[in-house]
């Protein structure tokens, strides 16, 4: 039993229970030999699609064009306190209604993690502070470009900040020479929306420099996680005995997680799923839905 941190929910889905801890810790336990969830353990909604950068890898395509999404969706009432929501966009720091959104689920019992770019948070630290000090938000994930020394003077205030970085993107001397003592998530570079047609032959070169040269800078970063996408193209799989990566590995995409885009009222597996679905009421009907449609 993990003791690092207090507990902040347990619940049970399905066959199996799971406790999550303050620090982002996640233990799931069944007498069975597989989870079989009745709903989402996580959830990755994008909230809006505008934004005012124009990265060119952007998987949703982000722009200034973009629309906000209506955020009374009726399945927000069924989600189970415990849930975890990766709140997203576009520049989800943008919508109007971002403020009374998060303390509508905080007051659900549900847990808000927020991805916004490092540029978004220089330009609004005094809102992204007020988020994580009213507990709106648990955990918040910065998609790193600028790598400002405010960022990483921000990030050792705030202990649930993890840095997001595409593989692809990164480059492997910024890895090794990375500061020591943070959170990192790796995610796979996404060949979707604006990504598919910036992808490049030096994109899966530097991938694969990431896979090669892995064991050099891992030991720069407190905990280090990744997106399935990542897993697949590092081919994580090869490199870890079974056991360890079963142990650490969770889940395909629809199976305790999905995607949910409130701009277009849609979900999905994943992000990058072509196969997109009109939202349904319930959230465990969305995933039973999936389910039965892999």
């Amino acid at each position: 039993m993990y003791k690092g941190a207090p507990l902040l929910k347990q619940y049970k889905n399905g066959n199996y229970y799971v406790r999550i801890f303050s620090d982002g810790t996640k233990e799931r336990f069944s007498l069975e030999d597989e989870f079989k969830a009745e709903f989402p353990e996580s959830i990755d909604l994008k909230i809006t699609n505008y934004c005012d950068l124009n990265c060119p890898m952007c998987h949703e395509s982000s722009s200034l064009e973009g629309e906000h999404a209506n955020l009374d969706a009726d399945f927000i009432k069924t989600l189970t306190p415990g849930i975890e929501l990766a709140i997203g966009g576009g520049n989800p720091l943008s919508h109007p209604d971002l403020l009374p959104f998060l303390k509508r689920l905080k007051e659900q019992g549900i847990i808000s993690n927020l991805t916004i770019n490092e540029r978004h948070l220089l330009t609004n630290l005094d809102l992204v502070k007020q988020l994580l000090d009213e507990q709106l938000i648990y955990g918040l994930g910065i998609s790193l470009n600028k790598y400002d020394e405010k960022t990483f003077e921000f990030a050792k205030i705030y202990s649930n900040v993890v840095f997001h970085m595409i593989l692809g993107i990164i480059d492997i001397d910024r890895l090794i020479n990375f500061p020591k003592g943070f959170k990192a998530l790796f995610l796979g570079y996404k060949r979707f929306g604006r990504g598919e047609g910036f992808y490049h032959d030096e994109i899966g070169i530097k991938i694969k420099d990431f896979e090669n040269n892995f064991m050099k800078f891992k030991n720069n970063f407190k905990i280090i996680a990744f997106d399935n996408l990542a897993l697949e193209q590092i081919h994580m799989k090869k490199h870890l005995p079974s056991h360890i990566y079963d142990k650490y590995y969770m889940g395909d995409d629809g199976e305790e997680t999905m995607y949910i885009d409130l701009v277009k009222r849609e979900f999905a597996k994943s992000s990058t799923s072509k196969n997109r679905y009109e939202l349904l009421d319930d959230i465990k009907d969305m995933l039973s839905f999936l389910k039965n449609n892999q």
